[in-house]
């Protein structure tokens, strides 16, 4: 046989052994809300190829590829126990076994990692808490996207109405239509109908009320049989707490805003200062998306070296805020053509930090560019550390931060020498560091931070929903403190 053969013969089998993971992965999640990761990735729906390549991607970050072949005995070993809701991560299970595996068998090793989400230890399903989806936009529909798709347990957060104001033609149509098909984001993962005579989009079996209307101080969601719900503001007309009070009408408990807040608002970058969100607290902003990509790596970099001061400039994907041709615009420069310029403009995320940050002393400073690009952004992180260090030892370090630390949902890690912006439409990560561009010389740094400015940012916003709804659900292997 030749060595062509023999990496065909490899392959094949490694696509039979992922065609077997997928029912397991499914039924883990149906039955015992479960959901299967590899180094922060959801297997879940995923396809064939898709697990292949997630494996593969593996060797980014760990410095090795991992094949199936090493993880399906760990996804074999979970449908034995009595498990309750959890995120299993089966990469950093195997990983943890490669390394040190005590002696134990895979089953003795899976029991014991996962102890906390077994028999007595294990918590209750809880029931879907409604969510309110308020405007219908980029965000909103990615948001709609993700909601739909952690619906598959039937536990969890239940998205069961959307809030627009009436447009001209077929309205409904048009949106269930836009929700179907995204030129950037591709094709919505399921089937979609519209039922115009109930006003409702159902997609994946859930039935998503259309409600029209221009003022949200007229509406009472229990009429829709809508209660205890959580509203998430797409539109961001109001940011203060004062605007946004009028959401909290009959059916609404919270209201979370996409888009940085004003005034005594909370703002919240999940991972960083999501535990500091108060029981009783009603109204809480989730930032934006640059100041989600900052703020996870800069607190892993002040935790490790400290940060004596700092400059953020990023150079950000046009948005509908700009026009499309020259045309009048209230800024100065943003009425000048989005696909046509770049674009020099202000972004708050940098004073933004102070709010999620308290305690970092550092002074923090920003500017933004905007580029001709219709998604996916980077941020150039300027740092002076309060020690001397290495390139090497950063790049260990992030590397591992994005492995095994309580961020590693917020920051991924890439070493790929030819990765380009596009290379991150999807990222569920709220920043991915750039370990190419990554420069240090003694006490400065300089952090290349790609982030999906649409999906990355909503997905942020979804862990923030969890959350605050109580159906956030602990990690396996618990990452490292």
């Amino acid at each position: 046989m030749t060595v062509n053969e023999d990496a065909f013969t490899n392959w094949k089998t490694r696509e039979e052994i992922a065609e077997s993971m997928i029912p397991i992965i499914g039924k883990l999640h149906r039955e015992r809300d479960v959901t299967v990761l590899l180094h922060s990735r959801s297997l879940v729906n995923r396809s064939v190829v898709s697990l292949l390549k997630i494996h593969r991607f593996a060797r980014q970050i760990a410095g090795e590829e991992l094949s199936v072949t090493e993880t399906m005995p760990f996804l074999q070993a979970l449908t034995t126990l009595d498990l309750g809701p959890a995120q299993i991560d089966i990469g950093m299970l195997a990983a943890t076994y490669r390394s040190d595996g005590h002696g134990l068998s895979v089953a003795e090793f899976t029991a014991e990692a996962v102890a906390g989400a077994t028999g007595a230890n294990k918590i209750e399903r809880r029931e879907p808490r409604d969510v309110v989806l308020y405007g219908f936009g980029r965000i909103g529909r990615l948001v709609a996207r993700l909601l739909i798709e952690k619906a598959g347990s039937g536990n969890g957060l239940r998205l069961r109405a959307i809030v627009v104001r009436r447009a001209a033609g077929q309205d409904l149509v048009k949106r269930a239509s836009l929700l179907r098909r995204d030129s950037i984001h591709g094709q919505f993962q399921g089937t979609i109908t519209v039922d115009e005579a109930n006003s409702r989009i159902v997609a994946n079996g859930n039935e998503i009320k259309v409600i029209y209307s221009d003022d949200p101080a007229s509406l009472d969601y229990t009429e829709h049989g809508i209660k205890d719900a959580i509203l998430i503001d797409n539109t961001g007309r109001w940011r203060d707490r004062e605007g946004l009070s009028q959401h909290l009408r009959p059916g609404i408990a919270k209201v979370v805003l996409t888009a940085p807040g004003k005034g005594d608002v909370p703002n919240i970058v999940h991972g960083v200062n999501h535990d500091t969100i108060k029981p009783d607290e009603q109204i809480l902003s989730c930032a934006s998306c640059t100041t989600n990509a900052i703020v996870p790596p800069l607190k892993a970099m002040d935790d490790e070296y400290g940060v004596l001061r700092g400059h953020v400039e990023t150079v950000h994907s046009f948005t509908n805020d700009q026009n499309l041709l020259d045309n009048y615009h209230a800024s100065d420069r943003r009425g000048r053509s989005a696909p046509l310029n770049m674009v020099i403009t202000e972004t708050g995320a940098a004073s933004a930090v102070a709010k999620a940050l308290p305690d970092l002393d550092a002074k923090i400073t920003g500017s933004s560019i905007r580029v001709p690009v219709p998604d996916v952004s980077i941020a150039i992180l300027n740092l002076q550390l309060g020690r001397e260090t290495t390139r090497e030892d950063v790049l260990d370090y992030l590397r591992n931060v994005s492995l095994t630390s309580p961020l590693k949902r917020q920051i991924d890690f890439i070493s790929a020498p030819d990765a380009v912006s596009s290379d991150f439409i999807g990222s569920r990560h709220a920043s991915i560091v750039d370990a190419g561009a990554t420069k240090v010389e003694g006490d400065n740094a300089i952090l290349y931070l790609w982030y999906d400015n649409e999906f990355g940012y909503s997905c942020q916003v979804i862990r923030v929903v969890q959350h605050v709804s109580g159906v956030e659900y602990p990690t396996y292997p618990a990452p490292a403190p």
